[in-house]
């Protein structure tokens, strides 16, 4: 295990007791993925000596989707922007702060530019906890963007409302369940029970 994964529980555990008058505690996993028209690939079985055939569009139009599950139970926020940066993402965490106001969030993310903007106004009921730098495969939530992305490589579109429009139907048909199942990581789920326990046990 790594560092992070070995201290998660103790860094919760100062978080949530040095915050606890803001609210009970809930711990997401926050990402951002980049969507567009180039075609997503995927392997296929086809018949010895038959190359797969795909119906594509090579187009540079894109969008981000911003994202936050919380892998305990399968509560999720998400926003698609149009660009990666600190403007986009102050937008998603106002409106992840606002779906969640009731509650200290603690949000585990990278070292994007955007998240550790000066200009960055964290809410005063979420608090930031920063992955180690390039290690995305501590992040539970790369495992939807994995399972997303596998999902779109079957869906033809031909413009980036059309994507848009695919993108929403399948984020909204991702059930609570279905998410704690996808974002579940053992060392995550455990660093939350023992902080849990700490505090409020």
């Amino acid at each position: 295990m790594t560092q992070f994964q070995t201290t998660l529980a103790t860094v919760l555990t100062q978080q949530g007791k040095e915050h606890a008058a803001v609210g009970p505690l809930k711990v997401f996993a926050q990402d951002e993925t980049r969507l567009g028209l180039l075609p997503v690939v995927r392997r296929r079985i086809t018949a010895r000596g038959v190359q797969p055939v795909a119906t594509v569009t090579p187009q540079f139009d894109n969008f981000y989707l911003y994202g936050a599950v919380e892998p305990t139970t399968g509560a999720s926020f998400f926003l698609e922007l149009p660009y990666l940066n600190s403007g986009a993402f102050q937008l998603w965490l106002d409106g992840f702060a606002a779906t969640f106001p009731q509650s200290l969030n603690l949000l585990i993310l990278d070292n994007g530019a955007g998240h550790k903007a000066k200009a960055v106004r964290w809410p005063s009921n979420v608090l930031p906890i920063f992955l180690p730098p390039y290690s995305p495969e501590l992040n539970p939530i790369e495992r939807l963007w994995r399972d997303l992305k596998d999902k779109l490589a079957d869906v033809p579109v031909i413009t980036i409302a059309e994507l848009s429009d695919a993108l929403c139907a399948m984020i909204q048909n991702y059930s609570q369940a279905a998410l704690q199942s996808l974002t579940s990581f053992p060392y995550f789920v455990q660093a939350v029970a023992i902080t849990q326990k700490a505090i409020y046990v």
